[in-house]
């Protein structure tokens, strides 16, 4: 009850015109966290000046971000963070409100659609033309390149239901179909590139010591399917002059995937000139570890 009481007077003074008065009231119900927004919306239905309005929806943005933030911390912290779950923490940047269930639910049925064309007597190369099959041919994905600098493209949910993304959030997709199905696809840091590389684990099964040797059989564009051989992207390195070949090729870590995807985000947002919210992505990946 005190509490009302106490967010009801806060909320009166929203509008007072001195800056310090306003910092105040805005740091204290800042600290209600979610439950203050119910109290805020109500409050921006039945305002009519501009000013108050703006710092209603500010605040109403700070808290979503400060739970976004903390969202963030514990994903990092968690032993393996799932990838698509990175994904759908970022989508809430935009999207504060995001339905989960509906993106879990259209990303279960891309799943049994795959599972239901794969048996264990395909080849690697085969595999991938199941994936592409479905994917760009029955849901109709269609990929535009980075280069467009299209937010929209970023966001799992969106994507999801306009069938159009970039290669990170048609990359995400498609490595957590890999992994959920055991097939051995994964995203390498090759410089300029988001590609993924399918790995096969080599054994001598005479010597019980033997640990396997990573080979990899050829290169997937997430974009759009093609498969590319090693000798494709080693000429691809040489004509960049890069010459570190065994870090280009060690499977990324998920933190390090969503890092390179926020960063990606971020550059979108200067081209586009804004920058504040530029400057949020940049805050939240400092809340992740750094690239390994």
């Amino acid at each position: 009850m005190q509490s009302n009481k106490e967010i009801s007077a806060l909320l009166k003074l929203i509008d007072d015109p001195d800056y310090e008065v306003y910092d105040t009231v805005a740091s204290k119900l800042l600290h209600y966290g979610k439950e203050i927004i119910p109290r805020l919306e109500q409050l921006w239905e039945v305002t009519d000046d501009t000013e108050v309005l703006e710092r209603i929806e500010l605040l109403i943005h700070r808290v979503h971000f400060e739970d976004l933030q903390a969202d963030f911390v514990a994903w990092n912290n968690a032993f393996q963070p799932e990838l698509l779950r990175g994904a759908m923490l970022l989508a809430k940047f935009q999207f504060p409100d995001l339905n989960v269930p509906a993106i879990l639910t259209q990303f279960d049925q891309l799943r049994r659609n795959i599972w239901l064309e794969l048996n264990n007597y395909l080849t690697p190369l085969e595999q991938v033309n199941v994936f592409n099959s479905i994917l760009f041919n029955y849901y109709k994905l269609q990929g535009h390149e980075l280069t467009e600098r299209e937010p929209k493209y970023f966001f799992i949910n969106q994507v999801l239901d306009s069938k159009q993304g970039n290669s990170y959030s048609f990359g995400i997709i498609y490595l957590a179909l890999c992994e959920i199905l055991d097939i051995p696809i994964f995203a390498v840091d090759v410089p300029r590139q988001f590609i993924f590389a399918y790995i096969d684990a080599l054994h001598n099964f005479l010597d019980p010591d033997d640990k396997g040797i990573n080979q990899i059989q050829f290169f997937i564009d997430p974009l759009n399917g093609i498969a590319y051989t090693p000798k494709d992207v080693e000429a691809y390195l040489k004509k960049i002059n890069a010459t570190d070949y065994e870090s280009y090729f060690a499977p990324m870590l998920t933190r390090r995937i969503i890092y390179k995807m926020m960063e990606e985000l971020a550059l979108c947002y200067r081209y586009r000139r804004e920058e504040h919210k530029a400057d949020e992505i940049q805050q939240l990946m400092l809340l992740i570890a750094e690239p390994e």
